[in-house]
């Protein structure tokens, strides 16, 4: 025959919308022209095709007019993903496989020169669209070897694996001479790495009772303190109180990790701890380009995203991180296209109080002068600050501190009790505390007397916004789940208070 089809996909920021490649045989002068508005890496197939096919010692229609059209024409081709359904469709076109055995497949992968298969970005996200659309009967997906085993977690759909062009070919021979392809196998996970231990920290007690609430009930923090305090050492040791991610949560983040080639089928279902550099830009942080592809905040989703020296990343940068911890998505608008990505992330941040680091130290006295300490802190905005829950000192610790040996709860222990009040929140409410909003939050955030006063005079006294009004409620909801405290009580809401008042919150 002069015409084939094969079935794959593209990548539309997490979406993967089918792809149809056309391949058509003609006589006239030789030529491979390939058409549906496809990128610069996909045009390059061409060469990529002949090479493989020729050196994997099958034929390649050097005297064909061979013309490849990826369809739908309107939507945006890119990567080599397409070189293995275009090598396939040439030889189904010019009758060395049987087209009829292809339409039972997806095929997806990049060829070497050696006919050997590379592995694609996105192959988690194309399983999850193809299990999604519940084709009848539904299409099976075959892939290189390890893209397959990441998205063999994908219930609802059968991946093989291959690992060369010509194991795919063998397996659509005419007949009985057919060698059916393996089906892909998750690849075994590999034990979690150690983060540490929170005993490793000397003293910052308090910054320890902080993230223990934030991880209850899954808040932002802000960590101010000198050079040296344990700022860092907090925040790397801090997705080891969260619980383990649920089989959803995991196949969510890793597909956003594999959209940029990140995600190791080893690491599946560890909280990823992002932690980008702050001369990063709000494309790095957000997400964009084009094709638009996420960022930092989308990869850190059901995780915790680390920004160290936060007044020293761009303002637009940092302004850019308003929307997403409010809504927990962002959607990047471009002239011709539109992508939208989940960002439910746990932030976590750090800073000096001061230029020099010293500002209220007792160790070291400091150097800066109100105008400079004024301009430092005026870096970071009211509304972003408006916006994280909990804001703790971490001080400076004393020798005689360091000296001594380990104290403190471990780790372990700070996460069996995260989780037994986690568990009492999601038994509650279904969501964590930090996504309660309207009725469930004053229905669930009930307050006795004592405990009303007091909030609403501190709130007037520091003329609060309606969002740290409500988050003061959330973050006191979250002390009492730790508390195993169905109301909340005048010490929960005083605790709560402290932890917005270390910078002004405007």
């Amino acid at each position: 025959m002069s015409l084939a089809v094969v079935h794959s996909r593209a990548l539309d920021a997490l979406r993967s919308p089918q792809v149809t490649v056309e391949v058509h045989l003609a006589n006239g002068l030789p030529s491979f022209t390939l058409v549906g508005l496809a990128d610069t890496e996909v045009k390059e197939a061409r060469e990529r095709v002949r090479a493989a096919l020729q050196t994997s010692g099958l034929e390649f229609p050097n005297n064909k007019r061979i013309t490849v059209n990826l369809a739908p024409a309107d939507l945006p081709k890119e990567s080599g993903r397409f070189d293995l359904p275009i090598a396939l469709g040439i030889l189904a076109a010019s009758g060395q496989i049987d087209a009829a055995k292809l339409a039972r497949f997806e095929l997806a992968g990049e060829l070497s020169l050696a006919g050997e298969l590379r592995p694609v970005r996105g192959a988690l996200a194309m399983a999850l669209a193809a299990a999604h659309e519940g084709a009848d009967p539904p299409r099976a997906m075959v892939l290189p070897t390890e893209s397959a085993a990441q998205a063999a977690r994908v219930d609802g759909v059968a991946i093989h694996a291959a690992a060369h062009l010509l194991e795919v070919v063998r397996s659509l021979l005419p007949g009985d001479s057919a060698v059916p392809l393996p089906r892909a196998v998750p690849a075994p996970v590999a034990p979690p790495p150690s983060r540490g231990d929170l005993r490793d920290v000397r003293g910052q007690s308090g910054a320890k009772r902080a993230l223990e609430i934030a991880a209850v009930g899954g808040h932002s923090v802000l960590m101010v303190g000198p050079p040296g305090s344990g700022k860092s050492m907090l925040a790397q040791r801090f997705a080891g109180l969260l619980p383990p991610l649920t089989h959803d949560e995991a196949i969510e983040s890793a597909a956003l990790l594999s959209l940029t080639g990140a995600a190791a089928a080893h690491t599946w279902g560890e909280r990823v701890l992002r932690s980008p550099h702050h001369s990063a830009s709000s494309a790095a942080l957000v997400g964009g380009g084009s094709p638009p592809r996420p960022g930092e905040i989308s990869l850190a989703h059901h995780g915790v995203l680390f920004l160290d020296e936060l007044p020293e990343f761009q303002r637009p940068a940092l302004e850019a991180l308003r929307e997403p911890l409010e809504t927990g998505r962002v959607t990047i608008s471009r002239a011709a296209r539109q992508a939208d990505f989940p960002a439910r992330f746990q932030l976590l941040a750090a800073m000096n109080p001061c230029p020099c680091g010293h500002l209220g130290s007792a160790l070291r006295a400091c150097r800066c002068t109100p105008d400079v300490v004024a301009r430092y802190q005026g870096r970071l905005s009211g509304p972003l600050l408006d916006r994280i829950d909990l804001q703790v000192e971490v001080p400076a610790v004393a020798a005689t501190t360091l000296a001594q040996a380990p104290g403190g709860d471990s780790s372990a222990a700070m996460a069996l009790r995260v989780a037994q009040a986690r568990a009492r929140a999601l038994q509650r409410q279904g969501v964590l505390n930090r996504e309660l909003a309207g009725e469930s939050l004053e229905r669930l955030c009930t307050l006795d007397a004592a405990a009303s006063n007091f909030l609403q005079s501190v709130s007037v006294r520091l003329g609060w916004s309606a969002r740290g009004f409500h988050r003061v409620l959330r973050i006191a909801r979250s002390i009492a789940d730790l508390a195993d405290s169905e109301t909340i009580v005048l010490a929960h809401v005083a605790e709560a208070v402290q932890y917005r008042r270390v910078l002004a919150v405007q």
